[in-house]
């Protein structure tokens, strides 16, 4: 496990973080999520307070704090509003592709506006027929001498009529296995790129989530991330790993902001001449959603930590791990917070029912929760195909079985 170190930086980045989600984002939350409109208030004062610097590194403009940093702020942000800490933590999602993959000077050009909250950027990988299957995408982008033309459309674009750029993944070479895909930016304006349905959504209602339409689009081969073709399926994983501590942190923020409510509720409301927090089944399940809440934010915090030292082959362990564990946590606390509110819990009136809407799609975006268990799998059988801790367990003569079967398991499952 990662030792978790937090910057004098950090911390006063997630003070900040919460007297913007008290002003701007709490008070707020109910409106925002039935007019399904975009906080721009609180987005602004995130830009003017310098938020979105948060895991820029400090020579393009940014705060240089780090992944963990990145977590503390969105926790705070969600545990006001799941889906404002949606909205903020897509602008990570959206540049990590340019701070891990891009050219020095695409880095100068794009992310000091975006960590002055100048511009917003979002990420646009899934289709419809590739969510969790980022190999099979259809969108093409076709080599025309200074230019790429993409053409296509994008499923499930988050921030999608907001940002004002978007990384995109599209096919540049349709005959190559490894390096058919490469991430290029698009800027929002650009002739024939379009946002076309706006989603109605179950939860996160505040955040726009959209279809993106890419007519002949004419792209500038320097907007091509990196400067090669065929480099960005790398990019998308590299991305997916530092950005789900990320979605973690949402969860977390998510978790603690239906504990907070559930618990002051069940001081208030009294059944049988007591408070039901002087009952053993409501204390039971504040108690498990507490303890589930703590253990999850320590395991996002490892994961950041350790992204932040340079952790290696573990980063895409630890994210999967914390996004699995944390996600699911948020929608069990949620659930539970709701019981205790029962008939009341129910009601759009409480704000609980919007907790229990917006953990659903933590479970599901940026890698669906099973493929986070094929993710973490796969990495503890590669793991033990080190033999040198156990060769005291299987027999000499079996080694070798033992071996071929634990790399089909690996091929069978990346």
């Amino acid at each position: 496990m990662q030792d978790i170190v937090y910057s004098e930086k950090a911390k006063a980045l997630q003070a900040t973080a919460r007297e913007i989600a008290d002003k701007y984002v709490r008070p707020n939350a109910a409106k925002f999520d039935k007019a399904q409109e975009y906080n721009y208030d609180a987005a602004k004062a995130c830009g003017e307070a310098g938020l979105f610097g948060t895991f820029i590194p400090e020579e393009y403009g940014g705060n240089g704090a780090g992944v963990l940093a990145l977590a503390l702020v969105v926790e705070e942000l969600a545990k006001a509003d799941s889906g404002f800490g949606v909205a903020f933590a897509v602008n990570a999602l959206g540049s990590f592709p340019i701070i891990l993959g891009g050219t020095e000077e695409q880095k100068k050009e794009w992310l000091p506006k975006i960590a002055k909250g100048e511009k917003m950027v979002a990420f646009c990988l899934s289709e419809k027929y590739a969510g969790s299957d980022a190999q099979g995408l259809s969108v093409r982008a076709i080599d025309d001498g200074d230019h790429w033309i993409i053409c296509g459309e994008k499923k499930w674009t988050t921030n999608g009529g907001v940002a004002d750029y978007y990384s995109v993944f599209a096919v540049t070479d349709p005959e190559s296995k490894s390096r058919r895909i490469s991430a290029i930016v698009v800027e929002k304006g650009t002739p024939g790129f379009e946002v076309k349905k706006v989603e109605d959504k179950m939860g996160i209602r505040c955040v726009p989530v959209v279809e993106t339409h890419f007519d002949h689009v004419r792209v500038p081969k320097s907007n091509l991330i990196g400067g090669r073709a065929g480099m960005g399926f790398k990019h998308a994983m590299m991305t997916l790993d530092y950005a789900r501590p990320g979605v973690a942190a949402q969860a977390v923020g998510a978790a603690q902001g239906a504990l907070d409510l559930a618990t002051v509720y069940s001081n208030r409301r009294k059944q049988f001449g007591a408070p039901i927090s002087s009952h053993q089944m409501v204390q039971a399940m504040l108690a498990d959603g507490a303890t589930a809440t703590c253990a999850a934010r320590q395991l996002v915090h490892a994961s950041a930590a350790g992204i932040d030292s340079g952790g290696g082959e573990n980063i895409s362990k630890m994210a999967a791990m914390a996004k699995l564990f944390a996600t699911d946590t948020a929608m069990k606390v949620a659930t539970d917070a709701v019981q205790i509110f029962g008939g009341y819990g129910f009601m759009e009136d409480y704000p609980i029912a919007k907790y229990f809407r917006d953990a659903k799609i933590l479970q599901i975006y940026e890698g669906t929760n099973q493929v986070q268990r094929m993710v973490v799998a796969r990495h503890l059988v590669r793991e033990a195909m080190n033999l040198s801790h156990l060769e005291e367990f299987i027999p000499v003569e079996e080694q070798q079985t033992y071996v071929e079967e634990a790399e089909l398991v690996v091929n069978h499952n990346t």
